[in-house]
C-alpha cells in the first residue's frame, strides 16, 4: 500500500459516520488492531465494509517491544493472519513497553541505553521475520527518564539503524517531549532518517502547567504543533498525515475541519517534494 495525503485514526463511534458519509478528504484510516482483532459477528463484517470503502493500516498497542518478558509469539501470528485477511500492509507499534509480569496498561518508555536500543532493535528484527512485513516504529511522549544513558534521539537513532525498520514521527510527541524536557524540537525532528519515515501522527494535548504538557489526544491541535509539522515537511519532504483523537470526540465533520488542515498544510509545501 502506497500512502497519500491525510489519514484518521478509526474509533468505533466513528464507524456508521464514516460507512454513511461521502468523504473524500480522509484518505486513509488507521486502527489498533486489538480493538477488531477478537471479533466476529456484526463487528467484523462493519470493519470489513471499512476496509472495502478505505485504505487501513494498524497502529498496535500491546506488542510491547521493550519488555523484560518473551515476545507474544502467537499475538504476532494472529496479527499477520489479521492483516492478511484485510489487506494490511503497514504496521506500526510505539517505541515503548506496557508489559512485564503481566499488563501495565500504559506506554512506559524503555531505557536510554545502547543495551536497551540492541535489546529492543533485536525485538523489533524479530517481529518483522514473523510477520514478513517491516514494522514502524512511533516516539513516544514520555515523563520520566530511568537510567537514561543517551538522549532520546540518539536511542531512536540507534534502535532504527540495528532494526532496520520504519518511523511513525508523531509531531505532537516531539512538541510535549520538546516541552517537558527541554530540548529543541526542530533539532529533533532534522536529524530524524527521511528514508525511514512511513507516515506521521499529530494530535492535541493538555497543558497542565508551562512546562508540563500531557498527551491526551483529546482537543484539538495548537498552533505550535501545526508549525512544527509543516517545519517537518520542510525537512523531510511532505509524508502521509493522520489526525489522532481517542476522547472528547467531536462529530466527524469538526474532525475533518484539521484533517483539511492537514491536507493544507500538506498543499502549502509540496515544494519541499514527497518523502521517501
Amino acid at each position: 500500500m502506497q500512502l497519500t495525503g491525510a489519514g484518521l485514526g478509526l474509533r468505533r463511534e466513528l464507524a456508521d459516520s464514516l460507512l454513511t458519509t461521502d468523504v473524500d478528504d480522509i484518505h486513509f484510516l488507521e486502527v489498533a488492531p486489538e480493538n477488531w482483532l477478537p471479533f466476529g459477528g456484526a463487528l467484523a463484517k462493519k470493519f470489513r465494509a471499512i476496509t472495502e470503502r478505505y485504505p487501513v493500516i494498524c497502529h498496535g498497542l500491546s506488542l510491547s517491544l521493550g519488555s523484560p518478558d518473551p515476545l507474544d509469539v502467537e499475538f504476532v501470528k494472529a496479527l499477520k493472519q489479521f492483516f492478511r485477511t484485510h489487506n494490511i500492509s503497514i504496521y506500526s507499534e510505539h517505541l515503548s513497553y506496557c508489559s512485564g509480569g503481566g499488563h501495565l496498561y500504559d506506554l512506559m518508555p524503555i531505557p536510554f541505553t545502547a543495551a536497551a536500543a540492541k535489546y529492543t532493535a533485536a525485538r523489533i528484527r524479530q517481529v518483522q521475520d514473523l510477520l514478513e512485513q517491516q514494522l514502524v516504529i512511533e516516539n513516544i511522549s514520555y515523563y520520566a527518564a530511568p537510567g537514561q544513558e543517551m538522549s532520546e534521539l540518539e536511542f531512536t537513532l540507534e534502535v532504527l539503524q540495528q532494526a532496520d525498520c520504519g518511523l511513525l514521527l508523531d509531531v505532537n510527541n516531539v512538541y510535549v517531549n520538546s516541552v517537558n524536557h527541554q530540548y529543541d524540537a526542530k533539532a529533533f525532528i532534522e536529524a530524524l532518517p527521511s528514508k525511514r519515515i512511513v507516515y506521521g501522527h499529530i494530535a492535541g494535548h493538555y497543558q497542565q502547567s508551562p512546562d508540563l504538557l500531557i498527551d491526551t489526544h483529546g482537543s484539538d491541535v495548537i498552533d505550535p504543533v501545526w508549525q512544527l509539522l509543516a517545519f517537518a515537511y520542510q525537512q523531510h519532504g511532505v509524508f502521509p498525515t493522520l489526525l489522532e483523537r481517542d476522547f472528547n470526540l467531536p462529530a466527524l465533520a469538526d474532525l475533518r475541519q484539521e484533517v483539511q488542515t492537514i491536507l493544507r498544510i500538506q498543499q502549502q509545501n509540496q515544494r519541499f517534494g514527497v518523502a521517501v
